[in-house]
């Protein structure tokens, strides 16, 4: 099975959630006997950031691997200690794949011609983990130069297998400032959307959707509604669930009726469950990784029980 959408719709099935773990790694979040051990490792303040990010999220992808389909790394909280950061990087991409999990590298990429294909080709592994330097399954990329610097991404994605992500409708709070524009009618988002709609027409999968999705946040779920019906062949990535306010609700509008067409993100919301109530409450900083497991938990009953991906759990 070599085609993304229906790869990443036999792991949710095999999983029965389309709950989504992000790994935000931010080194004064980290528990203190990651920190303290990796510093004790190394002189070098870059290399023992790299070396907590590396054990912080390899025991979270212990913890979650039965339980979800797909994590999401960061790329940038790694990016930003130079090499030993772009190794941790690749180092807990590859042990996510390892472990069966899809993995999504958010990285925002975008550029134009040959510069978007090294990109792509950079980081879409797709079926093959090895046909990449970074092995991801798929990658977020940015749509805002023009449908040309979404090409390359869609030609390498669609031969390799992998997926993409395209910044549609994002849930920062500031995303109307230019994604709510109008020209003849019609906002900026709706004609991504309509460009990212059409690389799926003709290269939809078994499973009815294409290999080319769309970030939209759960923090605008009308236009999160509305962008599933005017997207029927489009997968979508859902950030802004949990920490970022929204809940089961919010992101009820994203999935067809069976349960599928969306992944639902929550980053620090179970990266960190252990520094806040009411994980805080149930265990000790040193039983992070069970406030992991139970958060994650809470986040996949959540789903199930208020919105269409009920119907994966019959």
């Amino acid at each position: 099975m070599n085609h993304y959408t229906d790869r990443l719709h036999a792991a949710i099935a095999d999983r029965k959630t389309p709950a989504l773990v992000g790994l935000d790694p931010r080194l004064d979040h980290l528990p203190e006997s990651i920190v303290t051990a990796a510093r004790n490792r190394t002189s070098s303040e870059a290399e023992a950031a790299a070396s907590a990010f590396d054990e912080f999220c390899s025991r979270i992808i212990d913890v979650v691997a039965p339980l979800v389909p797909a994590v999401k790394p960061q790329a940038a909280f790694f990016e930003q200690f130079g090499p030993a950061g772009c190794q941790a990087l690749q180092t807990v991409i590859r042990k996510a794949r390892n472990a069966g999990l899809i993995v999504i590298c958010d990285a925002k990429r975008g550029d134009i011609g040959s510069t978007a294909e090294a990109y792509a080709n950079a980081y879409l592994a797709g079926a093959d983990p090895d046909a990449a330097i970074w092995a991801a399954d798929a990658l977020t990329v940015n749509p805002y130069l023009g449908k040309d610097t979404l090409e390359p991404f869609v030609r390498v994605a669609t031969e390799r297998g992998a997926g993409l992500y395209v910044l549609v409708r994002t849930s920062n709070p500031g995303a109307s400032t230019f994604q709510d524009r109008e020209t003849d009618g019609q906002k900026l988002y709706q004609r991504v959307a309509d460009v990212v709609e059409s690389f799926n027409v003709e290269a939809a999968g078994e499973c009815g959707y294409g290999p080319i999705g769309a970030v939209v946040g759960a923090t605008y779920p009308a236009e999160l509604t509305e962008l599933r019906e005017a997207m029927p062949k489009t997968p979508l990535l859902v950030p802004g669930f949990g920490s970022q306010g929204a809940g089961a609700s919010e992101v009820a509008g994203g999935f067809d009726v069976s349960g599928f067409g969306a992944l639902v993100n929550s980053s620090r919301g179970i990266n960190f469950a252990y520094r806040k109530a009411p994980y805080s409450e149930q265990f000790a900083s040193e039983e992070w990784e069970q406030a992991v497991e139970a958060a994650t938990k809470d986040m996949i009953k959540e789903l199930a029980e208020s919105t269409p991906a009920g119907a994966l759990q019959s």
